[in-house]
């Protein structure tokens, strides 16, 4: 077993793997426009590029794949996290097992991964909805004893598909960043609620553990009235964002620029260099 000695971690590139949240329209696409072409891989769940319709890095359409291969759209993006992040060596003979792996590498040979530092998907929303697609036609979305349809077993399905998926993708050698749509939902009293728009509870509830970083693109409101683009970036928050900074280098608001977020969790300095080990008298 290899020891990773402190001067070999600090010299490494270190990738970083974040879920990016946003109401619709506020430009969570359009963001890949600010990550290098020559090193990002975009993968289009939505169908449809138009935001980034001048950006010049490649792009894969999951959906013509689908057409492609006769699959779910589901199978072609679990296939792609399986390339992307390798085999795992605890499936024996699931859909992550090295025997799959082999056979999705053949089928997606033309593509090189080496070339690419960044993988950007688009998006975990898009991703859930076809999941829960192709879980509705799998034998545990139908009752054993009336072979009826059994809503509650596609909903477990759906939610260890996509936990699964994930953190695969998470644990590949790339730089993952992931966006979604955010809802905004108000309880009886006027309060508001901000969540991720993803099929099933399972996955929003276990998202922020999986991704480093975990961030909300908004319009913000200066003092004059005037408003501008930026990205939450801080859990403890105003407005109920979601938000996580494992890296401890980021402000509340971070201008809405990946290459340059990216860089500062790398490069800058720690904001919270101070550890309260002590409660309040």
């Amino acid at each position: 077993m290899r020891i990773i000695k402190a001067d070999d971690r600090l010299k490494a590139v270190q990738k970083i793997n974040i879920a990016l949240f946003g109401p619709s329209g506020v430009g969570k696409t359009t963001l890949a426009r600010t990550l290098p072409e020559e090193s990002t891989l975009f993968v289009d769940l939505e169908a449809g590029t138009l935001a980034i319709q001048d950006w010049r890095g490649d792009v894969i359409d999951v959906r013509a794949a689908a057409q492609e291969y006769t699959k779910y759209p589901w199978e072609i993006a679990r296939a792609l996290a399986l390339y992307i992040g390798g085999h795992d060596p605890s499936d024996a003979a699931g859909p992550y097992s090295k025997p799959v792996y082999d056979a999705v590498a053949k089928a997606f040979e033309g593509i090189n991964l080496d070339k690419y530092e960044t993988i950007f998907v688009d998006s975990i929303t898009v991703a859930s909805r076809e999941c829960f697609k192709w879980a509705k036609t799998q034998p545990e979305a139908f009752s054993e004893k009336t072979g009826k349809p059994d809503n509650r077993g596609a909903y477990g399905l759906l939610g260890q598909e996509m936990i699964r998926w994930l953190t695969h993708l998470q644990h590949s050698s790339k730089s993952v960043i992931t966006v979604g749509i955010l809802d905004a939902e108000k309880d009886d009293l006027n309060r508001i609620t901000w969540t991720p728009q993803i099929e099933g509870s399972k996955t929003g509830k276990e998202l922020p553990g999986i991704f480093d970083q975990v961030c909300t693109i908004q319009n913000f409101k200066q003092e004059d009235g005037s408003l501008y683009r930026g990205i939450c970036c801080q859990q403890q928050n105003p407005w109920g964002y979601p938000a996580k900074d494992r890296s401890g280098r980021l402000e509340l608001i971070e201008p809405p620029h990946l290459g340059k977020l990216m860089k500062k969790i790398r490069e800058g300095k720690r904001i919270d260099t101070n550890i309260v080990t002590t409660l309040p008298a």
